[in-house]
């Protein structure tokens, strides 16, 4: 699927992004038109897609670079600058132009769907932006940073080996339980050593976060954040609610399969560290050994589900859109960034020859794949999808692409094994999500909480959805802390139900595809393609499924995939 650059009509194909003084005079003019026709306002919003676009990308080029290295000042301080110097500057024209489009008579004459939601969503930014906020805001960004600067130089020591905390974790699919035990307190040691930076850097971010809330009118940054989101299709409400259906649909499926691993492993008690080794106690699984043969076998996969998926990733690869392996100095973590003006994105993970370095990878190419089907789309508006969306898309390319895994296992046993491993995965999935979301809430409503209450409010809720089947007898202070690690918490807040949500739809489409392939595959690229032109809900139909996350549904979706778990 070759892509071509959206032409410039605006701006000089030329130009690039030196300051802020070089980019001002793009902005005036938008800021200063007056819009006297339907045509006119069209216009106008074409121009202000381009100019959008351009930031945009330029943006995630040095969010790009700055996260593959960030261990080098040039990239870092290229990032800063932008976040403190431009951005700053853009804020109160995004509002302007809000204010445009909202205030004109025109607005009428935007019958489509796509363009309804564009104005839905200028409604709710124009609502929550303050001058005032800016300046915080670039704080926030700036705290944000500090998080992926913070752990990604945290290595660890294994047998005389310098490694990241994310290959040294590989160390816990180990048979030899001495080993480990061993690796999960390397890391823990690591991860704790930075438990007081961490928790002063998290202590300043809710702060920042509720003076922004307040100075917009908000009692709190959760009612803040669900109206920045633009969450128009479910509220707080809708949350609390999927949290209790996975406490009492999800969680007695996991106790069980923990009941099953303890057996198994023949263990008086299940610790922490007995959770990712294979049930029979066999080797762990090695899909691939380089980034090269994961980007090679990936694209063979994705080209037996559609070769059209294939070609996505082989242009990637060709113009190096690709940074799959984990070093030191690297973010943690994994990414696809959209770069809306070239077309393809790019593609970020720290693999280390896992299963679960497959997953992320084709989880990454589902959301390219959503970038490149939506590229062209007319205006930036139609292709900022939420996460509902765009975690839907890249959710279900790992159970679509799971049907073609044997490129990575020829053994059938080990295929068997990793289809098996990675939908008990999935399953527990959910009640994290619920338990960083429902932890999340309880943050920001309760904002000016210490340090001690956090950690009680955190053991009580992780209680809740965790499995009574672990032992976590003396690992109090590990277990008190294991939310340091979810990024989320710290650079994207309220940005995880999303994982829920889509998960379940992303069951679906699979569920429709093991029915009837050929339908159930189209269903699903059909709706990616819309971008964020129809509301989720109309989304979700055209993949053909539901959005749907009541217990009833739960429940009925967590029988298809414990029936399917038998079949292996």
């Amino acid at each position: 699927m070759p892509l071509s650059k959206n032409p410039r009509k605006f701006i000089p194909e030329s130009f690039k992004i030196s300051d802020w003084n070089s980019l001002k005079p793009y902005f005036d003019i938008l800021a200063d038109s007056t819009i006297e026709s339907e045509s006119a306002l069209k216009a106008w919003l074409s121009k202000r897609s381009e100019l959008e676009t351009i930031v945009s990308e330029d943006l995630g080029w040095r969010y790009i670079r700055m996260t593959c290295d960030t261990e080098n000042k040039e990239k870092q301080e290229a990032y800063n600058y932008f976040i403190t110097e431009i951005e700053p500057n853009i804020q109160p024209y995004s509002n302007k132009f809000d204010s445009i489009l909202l205030s004109s008579p025109y607005k009428s004459s935007l019958t489509f769907e796509g363009d309804k939601i564009m104005v839905r969503s200028a409604e709710n930014h124009h609502k929550t932006f303050r001058e005032e906020n800016i300046p915080l805001l670039t704080e926030i960004q700036q705290a944000q940073v500090k998080y992926g600067a913070t752990v990604g130089s945290l290595m660890t020591v294994i047998n005389g080996e310098e490694m990241t905390l994310q290959k040294a974790s590989n160390k816990l699919f180990e048979t030899d339980r001495k080993v480990r035990e061993s690796a999960y307190f390397e890391i823990q040691s690591k991860r704790l050593s930075v438990k007081d930076t961490l928790d002063e850097l998290f202590d300043n971010l809710v702060s920042l976060r509720h003076k922004v809330a307040k100075n917009s009118g908000f009692e709190n940054f959760r009612d803040y954040m669900f109206v920045e989101m633009c969450r128009f299709d479910y509220s707080p409400a809708d949350c609390y609610s999927f949290h209790e259906s996975v406490a009492a649909e999800v969680v007695p499926i996991l106790n069980n399969f923990a009941k099953e691993r303890k057996s198994s492993l023949k263990l008086d008690r299940l610790k922490p560290w007995d959770l990712s080794v294979d049930k029979a106690n066999r080797s762990p699984l090695k899909p691939f050994a380089t980034g090269k043969e994961l980007a090679e076998k990936t694209i063979a996969c994705f080209k037996r589900l559609d070769p059209t998926i294939a070609d996505c990733i082989i242009e990637m690869d060709r113009i190096g859109h690709l940074d799959l392996e984990s070093r030191k100095g690297k973010a943690p973590g994994g990414y696809n960034y959209p770069l809306y003006e070239t077309g393809y994105p790019f593609i970020f993970m720290n693999s280390v020859g896992a299963l679960r370095d497959l997953v992320t990878m084709v989880h990454e190419g589902g959301h390219a794949l959503h970038s490149v089907l939506t590229h062209p789309l007319e205006l930036l508006s139609y292709k900022n999808f939420p996460s509902e969306v765009a975690e839907l898309a890249s959710m279900s390319m790992e159970l679509l692409s799971m049907e073609h895994w044997d490129i990575f296992f020829e053994d059938e046993q080990e295929l068997k094994r990793a289809k098996k491993e990675h939908l008990e995965s999935i399953i527990e999935t959910l009640p994290w999500v619920a338990t960083i979301d429902k932890f999340q809430h309880w943050l920001y409503e309760n904002p000016s909480h210490s340090r001690q209450e956090r950690t009680v409010q955190w053991n009580k809720i992780h209680s809740e959805f965790s499995l009574s089947e672990i032992d976590w007898s003396d690992l109090e202070l590990q277990k008190s802390n294991i939310w340091q690690k979810q990024l989320h918490l710290f650079e994207v807040p309220f940005y995880y139900i999303e994982y829920g949500m889509a998960q379940l739809g992303a069951i679906a489409v699979w569920k429709n595809f093991k029915e009837n392939p050929q339908k159930g595959l189209s269903q699903y690229l059909e709706a990616l393609k819309l971008g964020y032109t129809h509301s989720i809900g109309d989304i979700y139909a055209a993949a053909g499924i539901k959005f749907d996350f009541s217990r009833k549904n739960i429940k009925e979706l967590m029988d298809f995939v414990k029936l399917e778990l038998e079949k292996l």
